[in-house]
This record gives structure tokens, C-alpha cells and sequence, in this order.
């Protein structure tokens, strides 16, 4: 797991309304490269205005590289790559796809990284696509999510990892190129005093890296631990470690998402409400709008904000990148963020209202679980028997 490192400033950005506005500002500053990953590219005003953005930026003479993923932002080739091509921009495809109706067992290995760095300098990380976060049909805009930006040493380590990931894609596509050049490493001045690590997963040294590092700050923690997540299906060992803090006095609280987006994982996650309530975990269905949120605050000091949700998906198949920051300052902005959301946009969860639900909808959600689980088998011999010593 990746070594905190001292000297960053790390700001934290509230959905899409705080998030675009730095990241087109920081773009339009670029003087000598930029590095874009995300696994949705949409074409919608926000995407059409981050693409122009880095249109300017390589027309400027800046080396633009903008990675997507084949699933999430499949329709990106028919829409803004062309154009983005056509000033300079290069793009590449993670995994892209070759027909919607295929189930092959690697199809859910997706690039689900929101990452951006700027000239070495400039960095961000969270959980933000490029996606018009105030179009949300049926719903109270914005999505709620998160991202940061960094400022320091850290912002080097994300500049490796974006260039790592672009020339192994790049050999996969077989559109390798040289080894690429690197931007002058402004980051490594200092820039803050807040301590931080990039945490990566992959398939190789760093599969367990994000899941790993909630684990020790939930086996550490004292007094609270509030986490906010999107689609939350955790494992036996983790869902353990959550009954074993509170327990001990720990103060447990989970936001997690209210309004039926994905209904397969939605049901299979609330199969899991009963045991958590029964053993003291206090949940909040956030219901104003979609929750998008992977972000966490374990006591005073601990904080997470990233792309990673806490299902298999993320955990063993994806590639995902958060950060963590240990910090005091930064945590509780975090932490008053999201006991705002909850307190504003949430309901809590009862556990004898829960234990009293209608007996098919209890069926309903051990079969989606039970179908999850399948997928995941589905999706390799390795990631299975991983599963079977987790789950």
C-alpha cells in the first residue's frame, strides 16, 4: 500500500458545480501536458465543455492524452473523439467493447478511475465522470459526489500512475509509442502540510490496496466511522470489522444510495441491511438525488475520497483510484459535508420497520444477491476463489 506522503495541500470539491469549474480552469493553464482518465466521457453541455477545453489546450501545443473506458463512455468514439483527434488530443480505449448483448468473463474489468494531472503540477482524484451532474431526470440535482484537488508530492505519484496505465493501454491497443516524456515534476515541491496517499487497484501488485487501507482504519477506529457509498456490497470481512467497531462503542453510520439506479445491485445490497441494523449500524438511504459518492471519515483524522465503491466490482475486478488523507481540517469538512447529506437528504433505517418488511421483498433481495454473487463467479477463477475467502 502506497506510503503517505507530507507537504500537499488537498482541497475538497462538492459535486459537479465545484469540480468543473477547477478542473476547465486548471486545463486552460496547462503550459505542457495533461492527462485525463474517466469512465464516462458524456456528450452533454459539461462533456462538450471539458472537451473543448482540452481542444484549446492541444491546440496550444500542450500534450493532451485522454483515456476512456470501452463500457462506461462507449459512446465517446461517436461523439467527441473525432473532433478531439482532429486538434490533437490523443485518446485511447480501455476495453472497448465489441457487442452490447456479449457476456465475456473479463467484460467487467472496466477503468472506473476519475483522474486528472496538469503539467505535474495540478492533480485530481475522486468520483466525478464528465457528465452533466444537474441533468438527473426524475430526480433533485446534482449527483452527490466528490473529488480533490492536490497540490505537492503527491501529484507526482498520480502523474506515474496516469502515464503507467496509458502505455500499458497503449501496448493492449498495440498503438505503443515510445516511452512517453515526462512534464517537469513541479509536484514534488511542497505545497501544504497535509499528509495523503494515492491508493491505485489493479490486477497485479495493488489488487487489494483501497479495500485494504478501510480495513485498517476500521480495525483502528475509536469513535466514528461514517461512509458514504453508491453501491455498497461488502464482503464478510468487512462487513464483520463494521459489526466488531460498533460493538466496542464506535459510532457506525452508512449513506448509502436511496433511489434505484442499477436495481440488480440495489436489492442484493439490502440484503445485507438486516444483520448491519440488528448489531447497531445506524443507515441512511440518501433520496434526494442519485448518491455517487465512495468517500469516508474514520475519527479525527482519517478521510478517503475516490472512485471506489465497496462491492466486488470495485474492489477486485476495476481499476480504481482514491485518495487518503490524514488530516484533521480535511476530515471534518468531509465529515460535515456528509452528516449534512444525510441529515437533508437521507432516511434512516430502522431495524425493526426493516425486520417487518413484506417477506418477497426479502426474497428479492437474497436472489439478487445470490445472482451478484454468480456474476462475479462468472468473472474468473481467481476473483472466485477470492470471493469464497471474503465473502
Amino acid at each position: 500500500m502506497s506510503r503517505l506522503l507530507p507537504g500537499n495541500d488537498i482541497r475538497l470539491l462538492v459535486c459537479g458545480m465545484q469540480y468543473f469549474p477547477a478542473l476547465e480552469q486548471a486545463i486552460d493553464a496547462a503550459r505542457s501536458e495533461i492527462f485525463l482518465e474517466t469512465y464516462i466521457f458524456a456528450d452533454d453541455e459539461t462533456g462538450r465543455r471539458i472537451a473543448a477545453a482540452l481542444a484549446r489546450a492541444a491546440r496550444r501545443g500542450v500534450r493532451v492524452r485522454v483515456l476512456v473506458d470501452g463500457f462506461g463512455a462507449r459512446e465517446f468514439e461517436d461523439t467527441h473523439q473525432q473532433s478531439l483527434e482532429s486538434d490533437g488530443v490523443h485518446v485511447l480505449t480501455f476495453r472497448p467493447e465489441v457487442g452490447r448483448l456479449s457476456f465475456r468473463r473479463n467484460r467487467l474489468r472496466r477503468m472506473h478511475r476519475k483522474m486528472a494531472v496538469i503539467d505535474g503540477e495540478i492533480g485530481f482524484v475522486g468520483g466525478i465522470n464528465i457528465i452533466d451532474d444537474m441533468h438527473t431526470p426524475h430526480q433533485t440535482p446534482p449527483r452527490f459526489d466528490y473529488a480533490v484537488s492536490v497540490r505537492g508530492p503527491l501529484v507526482t505519484r498520480m502523474q506515474a500512475e496516469c502515464q503507467k496505465l496509458w502505455e500499458r493501454v497503449a501496448w493492449a491497443t498495440l498503438q505503443f509509442r515510445p516511452r512517453l516524456p515526462r512534464a517537469p515534476h513541479y509536484g514534488r515541491r511542497h505545497a501544504g502540510r497535509v499528509r495523503a496517499a494515492l491508493l491505485v487497484r489493479d490486477n497485479l501488485r495493488h489488487r487489494h490496496d483501497i479495500e485494504d487501507a478501510y480495513m485498517q482504519a476500521i480495525d483502528a477506529a475509536y469513535d466514528e466511522i461514517l461512509i458514504a457509498n453508491a453501491y455498497f456490497l461488502p464482503g464478510r470481512r468487512f462487513r464483520q470489522a463494521l459489526i466488531a467497531a460498533a460493538a466496542r462503542g464506535v459510532k457506525v453510520t452508512l449513506i448509502l444510495q436511496g433511489r434505484v439506479e442499477y436495481a440488480l445491485l440495489h436489492y442484493a445490497s439490502q440484503a445485507l441491511y438486516g444483520s448491519l441494523l440488528s448489531q447497531g449500524v445506524r443507515i441512511f438511504e440518501y433520496r434526494r438525488s442519485f448518491l455517487h459518492a465512495k468517500a469516508a471519515v474514520v475519527d479525527h483524522d482519517w478521510a478517503t475520497v475516490g472512485s471506489s465503491n465497496i462491492d466486488p466490482f470495485s474492489l477486485m475486478l476495476a481499476r480504481e483510484a482514491n485518495v487518503v488523507v490524514r488530516d484533521a481540517g480535511f476530515a471534518d469538512e468531509l465529515r460535515q459535508s456528509l452528516r449534512a447529506a444525510a441529515r437533508h437528504g437521507g432516511r434512516e433505517l430502522r431495524h425493526r420497520q426493516w425486520r417487518s418488511r413484506p417477506l418477497h421483498e426479502r426474497v428479492l433481495r437474497w436472489l439478487a444477491y445470490g445472482v451478484v454473487r454468480m456474476m462475479i463467479g462468472l468473472a474468473g477463477e481467481r476473483v472466485s476463489r477470492h470471493m469464497l475467502k471474503k465473502s
